[in-house]
């Protein structure tokens, strides 16, 4: 019999996500893919998930935890926000994700990118992979596709990079990720975060970049 292993296997948002800020606001982004074992679920997810207006997280991990902890700190964020009365800020945020990625790290399987924008700080990225560290970064990758693209960040990512230079360097960077990761595929879905809200677009399978196979 042959051993159909998508009809159990849990969704796996088996990824490439990024997140990179540049002089003004934050660019996040992540490939569509999600996975059920080898049988791929969805091509068009979307693994950028709103917050706060201000405040998004890229997900990585199994899509039903990820999914959950993300309503359950926006939830927890907007009763916040109404108390103080102003937008929650990104390391608040962050906090919130953090707290509940290591109380449940023997449950869970989210890796978490926290990216937006507040009045106090500006741009910013916290990283919580799986176990629940958080570490605030200038730029941050994650998901199963991350391994294959350490060395072009390294060497291509510079502070107080403008907007298009930072969405640039992002495609680019997703794109080649998504090359060599058979877990990662699709579009790419791109969100940039300032303080007037946020901006996004999708750059289609057909319209990524190349490189040398041109």
């Amino acid at each position: 019999m042959v051993n159909e292993d998508w009809l159990n296997a849990p969704h796996s948002t088996g990824t490439s996500i990024m997140a990179a800020e540049f002089n003004g606001g934050v660019v996040i982004g992540a490939d569509t893919r999600t996975t059920t074992g080898a049988y791929i679920a969805n091509r068009v997810t979307d693994k950028l998930t709103k917050i706060t207006d201000r405040i998004y997280c890229c997900r990585s991990g199994s899509a039903a935890d990820t999914q959950a902890i993300a309503d359950i700190v926006s939830y927890h964020l907007g009763f916040h926000g109404m108390e103080l009365g102003e937008e929650p800020l990104v390391e608040t945020s962050a906090s919130v994700f953090q707290e509940l990625c290591y109380n449940y790290r023997d449950s869970l399987m989210a890796g978490i990118l926290v990216a937006g924008w507040d009045k106090l700080k500006g741009g910013q990225i916290y990283s919580i992979p799986i176990g629940g560290m958080c570490v605030r970064q200038t730029v941050s990758i994650g998901g199963s596709g991350s391994s294959y693209v350490y060395g072009y960040v390294d060497a291509n990512y510079k502070p107080g990079m403008s907007k298009e230079a930072c969405v640039d360097f992002v495609t680019k960077t997703l794109a080649l990720a998504m090359s060599r990761d058979g877990s990662s595929g699709g579009c790419i879905r791109i969100g940039v975060i300032t303080k007037d809200g946020i901006e996004r677009k999708v750059i289609l399978g057909t319209e990524l970049p190349r490189f040398y196979e041109d």
